[in-house]
């Protein structure tokens, strides 16, 4: 028994659920894929996989050994592509965590492009806001708005995204269009609130005009940890949103948002892909890299290269 060939046909099997599924992507006939899980089973002589008619279950002792192969068949892949030779062909699989609306308005439609020029990376997207740890986690890299505050991270700066405040209309014919920032912190105003991952407080709105500075505290009923809650919160007249222009465009296209406050300006938002400094930079994550970059450019790019 090949050991390599034996774990790579199990976590085949766990992946696609299916002994016939794992062998058609392997290119290998069923039966060698089913003698090569249970020759490993045999040398480990536990069951790794709870087997019936219908469906394939991983057993306790096969969930903990599947994170140990996965973590092991990865380990390998970037030996592998880390190599001259295979770097000219990116391949294996990039774990990305990237935020919802990011992911659902701009990363996913662009991804036929990407796997048409590098269509041997099998990219698991991870799609939240939460705080990930991409040590424990195996993540590869995180795609995240505002600045990196994790001193054992790297980041790379890929886009500086526009923003501005926004309301609904119903909001508005409700409490009022706010003439200055400060409305935003009383009576009848709210904000929805936005939670930092980390501490679970309200991030606040920084505000700029001419020489004016304003970082606004705004009240509110609803704060969400999630971008598109966010978005939907807004949408529903929940409250004023500090918003990237690329979540608004389309809701300000069919009247579902209006801009307010349009002379003062909001900071752009940094956007950042980070990875940890002692995880090599394989030929795969530099390419994705460079790809979410070179999409991001016409849209929002980088106004001022910051030292990090």
């Amino acid at each position: 028994m090949d050991r390599f060939d034996a774990m790579q046909a199990f976590a085949r099997v766990v992946e696609t659920g299916s002994f016939t599924k794992a062998a058609q992507s392997l290119h290998l006939s069923r039966t060698t894929v089913t003698q090569l899980v249970q020759q490993l089973e045999a040398r480990l002589r536990v069951r790794l996989l709870n087997r019936t008619t219908r469906q394939v279950n991983l057993s306790a002792d096969g969930a903990a050994y599947y994170e140990r192969v996965v973590r092991l068949l990865a380990d390998i892949d970037d030996a592998e592509t880390s190599l001259s030779g295979a770097a000219a062909t990116p391949r294996g699989r990039l774990r990305v965590d990237v935020p919802a609306p990011l992911a659902r308005l701009i990363l996913v439609p662009a991804l036929p492009s990407f796997h048409a020029r590098h269509p041997e990376i099998q990219l698991h997207l991870g799609v939240s806001d939460r705080n990930v740890d991409l040590i424990d986690e195996r993540v590869d890299a995180v795609i995240r708005g505002g600045e990196i505050t994790t001193p054992s991270l790297v980041a790379r700066r890929v886009a500086d995204l526009s923003a501005a405040l926004y309301a609904a209309p119903a909001y508005l014919a409700q409490a009022g269009t706010p003439v200055d920032p400060h409305d935003l912190e009383s009576s009848p105003h709210h904000i929805v609130g936005y939670l930092r991952a980390r501490t679970g407080t309200v991030l606040p709105y920084a505000l700029r005009r001419d020489d004016q500075q304003r970082q606004v505290h705004g009240r509110y009923l609803l704060a969400v940890d999630d971008g598109n809650a966010y978005l939907a919160a807004g949408v529903a007249g929940l409250g004023v949103l500090w918003l990237p222009d690329y979540m608004a465009a389309a809701h300000v296209a069919n009247g579902a948002l209006v801009r307010v406050l349009p002379d003062w300006q909001v900071a752009p938002m940094p956007l950042y892909v980070a990875f940890p400094p002692n995880r090599h930079v394989s030929a795969k994550l530099r390419v994705f890299i460079d790809w979410v970059a070179a999409l991001l450019e016409p849209v929002a790019p980088v106004q001022t290269l910051r030292p990090r």
